[in-house]
């Protein structure tokens, strides 16, 4: 059960089959005539931006939306946000919900930040005794205590995102909502939302947003919901969601592999019991990294493998699995495909997020190269780490004993 009392695994985003179309006029209307006559939209006027889409958000699940540009993403926002009616299947949202969704949305730029306040809380039900409560939290947040008597039309892009945050996580939502809009503003306004992100994630909130940065995406989403073309492609692991959209996008190789000597074509990371993919990663259990590398010329010095571990904040390897340098020779380096399975014994006892990558090398040069993101390893051992400590009381206070002191 969630804090609320209600069951931590219900389904508070649930859309199925849905569809949105916007006109295409590809010709337009120059005379009342014209458009009375072509009032009636053939098929090729019509443009699909969202195709047979289901997708299910449980309580406390923190889902981001990815996808090339022009896939779909803001206009699923918009339509689970309640801003646009679908014109196929069905949506239903369950709760109180903030959406921070296009820059501005919302605001009357005629209005200063102070009755924008009020009037976005009243968009969100909230009565105005209580955003009387919230105001200065609000205010505080946002940090434009100068200027929130000023008419918004006078915000920077920063400054409008600043106050539409600051309402938004602060109006207790239960489904919070937002768009690509924490690219803008400053490192120190972004990692102060992030921070606010994370302790809705702690109180059970369910979050739901678009992002471009993988990195974000790994390092806070449970789930990930791929989209091109207006239709999902991938639901579940971000890494993997991460993966394929770097595939989608053709940014999956590196300038080293620009002779296209070899190819990573596939990598997937398996339970090495049942071979489904793995889910979840527990520190000291075992792992099946499979994968194919394409040979598009014969090597003369053969090749060399090698499977390691990058922490985000990490560009070389810091953990690598043994066999070392595993060395294939010339013969097995034929034009075609290589099949290859790298059991990992246990995964290392060590909490946090992490990437595995195979690098492919022939004369010490990366050929070709794979990675798996978004893998948080749980459940490592409590251990003692060797220190030292040294203490000293001489320079005490010295006085008249404690009445509690005794002899």
């Amino acid at each position: 059960m969630s804090a609320d009392g209600t069951p931590a695994d219900e389904v508070i985003i649930e859309a199925h089959g849905v569809g949105k179309k916007f006109a295409s006029y590809r010709r337009k209307a120059t005379s009342l005539k014209e458009r009375l006559i072509r009032r009636e939209q053939t098929e090729a006027d019509v443009f699909w931006a969202l195709r047979d889409v289901d997708i299910e958000v449980r309580r406390g699940e923190t889902v981001g939306l990815i996808g090339p540009n022009g896939s779909g993403k803001s206009t699923l926002l918009k339509v689970l946000s309640g801003i646009l009616r679908p014109n196929e299947g069905t949506v239903r949202v369950a709760g109180r919900v903030a959406s921070l969704l296009e820059l501005g949305a919302g605001f009357d730029g005629e209005l200063t930040g102070r009755e924008n306040i009020y009037l976005n809380a009243a968009l969100l039900g909230i009565t105005r005794t209580e955003t009387d409560t919230l105001f200065d939290d609000i205010v505080d947040f946002s940090e434009l205590h100068q200027f929130i008597d000023t008419p918004v039309k006078h915000y920077s892009s920063g400054m409008y995102v600043r106050l539409g945050f600051a309402v938004a996580v602060h109006v207790d939502p239960d489904v919070l909502i937002i768009d690509e809009v924490l690219a803008v503003g400053d490192a120190a306004f972004q990692k102060k939302c992030l921070d606010r992100i994370e302790e809705f994630q702690a109180q059970g909130k369910t979050i739901l947003f678009v992002s471009h940065s993988a990195d974000l995406v790994e390092q806070l989403c449970t789930r990930a919901t791929l989209l091109s073309h207006g239709r999902v492609i991938y639901d579940g692991r971000p890494g993997e969601a991460t993966n394929q959209l770097s595939s989608i996008l053709g940014i999956d190789t590196l300038p080293s592999e620009a002779d296209a000597l070899a190819t990573v074509s596939s990598m997937v990371i398996l339970d090495p019991v049942d071979g489904e993919p793995l889910e979840e990663f527990r520190c000291g259990t075992a792992a099946l990294v499979r994968a194919e590398v394409l040979w598009n010329e014969p090597l003369r010095l053969g090749a060399k493998l090698s499977l390691h571990f990058n922490s985000p904040a990490e560009h070389s390897p810091i953990m690598e699995v043994e066999p070392l340098w595993f060395k294939v020779s010339p013969q097995q380096v034929a034009i075609g495909v290589s099949h290859l399975e790298w059991t990992i014994q246990a995964l290392p006892d060590v909490p946090g997020d992490f990437s595995i990558s195979l690098g492919v090398y022939t004369n010490e040069e990366l050929i070709a190269h794979g990675r798996i993101g978004g893998i948080r390893l749980s459940g490592a051992t409590p251990r003692v780490v060797p220190g030292a400590l040294t203490f000293s009381d001489t320079d005490r206070l010295t006085g008249p004993p404690s009445a509690s002191s005794t002899d």
